[in-house]
């Protein structure tokens, strides 16, 4: 069994008497890639901060490698990258790396060209911080994080500010560092699609509170298969639906498509009985829902007052 490189227990967070945490139980193995999904406000960055310590004053417990956070010497065996990075914005890429090497106290300079390296920052030698994009920006604060080759990695929405390639590249380096390096890796993303390229565990945040925790192999048990749909009359063909079909496991995404759970080995007698109706069909699928699917409809239940 693989042993927690983290686990909370009960934590809670408050600002201004009102709950930004509460009962955060979130437990992450050695060796996964373990997805944060919320919208914005969840709590997400709030709990990273407490788990990096750079929130101390919070209730229950976490422990890093099995022992107590605030034994500095686990602190050293990870690195982070929380909302936006700290430069030195009159150097550049290679002396602000060589500044925190000399900080961390890491012997030799051969590491820093090879960070650099892997995050496609070889050729930008010179060019000062202050006239990096935000995506450069990002880039090299995911440099600095594995200055001093972390066994854990703690990201917070790292693809922001990337291309469509840089994305890419991104998770897939991402994926080399914990297959080959073994690297243990949480990461937030509001990229979900993303995340369900990358992580092999996901835990899902609502309102300050751990809804769901759930592996990839779960969530591809749980996920429904549906029967998309797209119509000319929304309305006509919901009617239909309830009053014919007697179908009532559906959800309509927009004024033209909807979701179909039951009865989607019958599409053929679907689709007759909205013909009989008038009702146009343009588009059918049937498909396993996707992580954002499943996500929404975890939102949307009891956690979504």
């Amino acid at each position: 069994m693989k042993k927690y490189v983290i686990r909370t227990k009960k934590v809670c967070k408050e600002y201004n008497k009102k709950f930004v945490l509460k009962d955060v139980d979130i437990n992450i193995r050695r060796g996964d890639i373990y997805g944060l999904i919320g919208k914005n406000g969840a709590g997400k960055t709030t709990l990273m901060r407490v788990i990096t310590n750079l929130i101390a004053d919070y209730s229950g417990d976490v422990e890093l490698f099995g022992e107590s956070k605030r034994n500095l010497r686990n602190r050293k065996r990870i690195g982070v990258l929380i909302e936006t990075p700290a430069f030195y914005e009159d150097m550049d890429a290679y002396e602000n790396l060589e500044y925190l090497r000399k900080f961390k106290g890491i012997p030799g300079n051969s590491c820093i060209e090879e960070k650099l390296n892997l995050v496609d920052l070889n050729n930008v030698r010179g060019k000062l911080i202050k006239d990096y994009s935000l995506g450069m920006k990002q880039k090299l604060g995911l440099a600095m994080a594995l200055l001093g080759d972390p066994e854990l990695l703690i990201l917070d929405e790292p693809t922001n500010g990337l291309d469509p390639v840089g994305i890419v590249k991104m998770r897939e380096l991402l994926k080399r560092l914990n297959k080959d390096n073994g690297i243990t890796i949480l990461i937030s993303s509001h990229i979900l699609s993303e995340l369900s390229q990358l992580s092999t565990t996901y835990g899902i945040m609502n309102k300050g509170q751990l809804v769901e925790e759930i592996s990839m192999d779960e969530l591809k048990v749980k996920s429904q298969m549906a029967l998309e749909i797209k119509v000319d009359n929304i309305e006509k063909c919901t009617w239909v639906l309830e009053n014919i079909l007697d179908i009532n496991d559906y959800k309509v995404l927009n004024d033209n498509v909807l979701n179909i759970y039951e009865k989607i080995d019958k599409a053929k007698n679907i689709t007759k009985e909205l013909a009989k109706e008038d009702v146009l069909i343009s588009h059918m699928v049937t498909k396993r829902e996707s992580l954002e699917d499943y996500v929404m409809n975890i939102m949307e239940g009891s956690y979504n007052d």
